[in-house]
């Protein structure tokens, strides 16, 4: 299942948005650069939140398009999300797929999705607690957005339409509100308590148009084989992956993993042996899942994903993907594209 497709199909949308503005992706890195950002995305395809919205609003200060991420919500559409796209459109109804981003979106999405019952409806609520004000608007645009836009794709505007639905949003109305109007068709009230969008009972149980039963339970396993793959373990095994991929491809040692844990390397290592497994074994487990997510879902050089994950020298990277899968990372590549790329995918 592929991760973290939505991470790079946005990174990829908002570099053509940006040439339709002129601007390049060269002149995104170097300003991006010039605030002590990597223009690279790190090796789990998932930058820290607040570099991710520093980003955000040096693209939207550089195209000046003060809509550029309502523009960027919409261009990211239910494909973009992979397995869990397709798991939702084979969802019956609006209910069960607000379950399904509920279970999935931890490893899905940031910001992660919470729902609160109000008035026998629901508000669906992001995690969005960090950045300045400004950039907390921008990223809020930018999720109610594409949320709205994967709406449409899976019951039309019957939903957004439907009497009391409204978009609630923390900030001020902004100089631009015509662009609101077009992008969301429902009330929208500024200057509230939550981010949130509330959607009441009648909602809930509005068919997807592409409901079907048996693709809903093969797509919603692939989930669920990803969810276990990353949180199934042990306890301290899985705060160690977390840690390992909130390191942004640092690859941080046993010392600082521990420190991060507020345990000593004694008692990890101890706590791992419990678990029936090693920090290098954790640390080559995530460094394979992330390689073969490169391959399979970019066209970075070889060298590139070596340099992401940590390895100097492209050979050694070579050596230990040939360890991990029995195969070369070329190898990987076109066996991937052979089974799941439509031809001309890669240059």
């Amino acid at each position: 299942m592929r991760v973290y497709q939505a991470h790079y199909a946005l990174r990829e949308e908002l570099i053509r948005l940006l040439k339709d503005k002129g601007v390049s992706q060269d002149q995104l890195f170097a300003d991006l650069s010039r605030r002590g950002i990597s223009p690279l995305p790190p090796a789990d395809g998932l930058r820290p939140i607040d570099e991710g919205l520093v980003a955000l609003e040096a693209a939207v200060e550089l195209s000046g398009d003060p809509c550029l991420m309502i523009r960027l919500g919409q261009r990211l559409g239910l494909a973009s999300y992979g397995s869990f796209g397709f798991a939702l459109m084979s969802c019956a109804n609006v209910r069960e797929a607000i379950r399904l981003l509920l279970r999935y979106g931890q490893v899905m999405f940031r910001p992660v999705w919470t729902v609160h019952e109000h008035e026998g409806g629901l508000l669906l609520r992001p995690g969005i607690t960090i950045g300045t004000a400004k950039q907390q608007q921008l990223f809020s645009e930018l999720i109610f957005s594409n949320l709205v836009t994967l709406g449409r794709e899976l019951h039309g505007d019957t939903a957004e339409r439907a009497q009391d639905v409204e978009l609630h949003l923390r900030f001020s109305r902004p100089s631009y509100w015509a662009r609101y109007r077009r992008a969301f068709s429902m009330p929208v009230a500024f200057e509230c308590e939550h981010n949130q969008l509330f959607l009441p009972a009648r909602v809930l149980d509005i068919p997807v148009k592409t409901a079907n039963r048996a693709e809903h339970i093969l797509f919603q396993q692939q989930c669920e084989e990803m969810l276990r793959g990353l949180r199934a373990v042990g306890k301290t095994t899985a705060a160690v992956r977390h840690v390992l991929i909130q390191s942004t491809g640092d690859f941080l040692d046993i010392t600082r993993v521990a420190r991060r844990l507020n345990l000593s390397e004694r008692t990890l290592r101890r706590r791992l042996v419990a678990e029936s497994v090693s920090f290098s074994s954790i640390v080559d487990e995530i460094k394979d899942l992330l390689a073969r997510e490169y391959l399979a879902k970019t066209e970075l050089k070889i060298a590139e994903i070596a340099d992401l994950i940590g390895y100097a020298e492209p050979s050694s990277f070579r050596r230990a993907f040939v360890r991990w899968n029995g195969m070369t990372p070329i190898d990987y590549r076109q066996q991937h594209m052979t089974e799941n790329t439509p031809q001309g995918a890669y240059a």
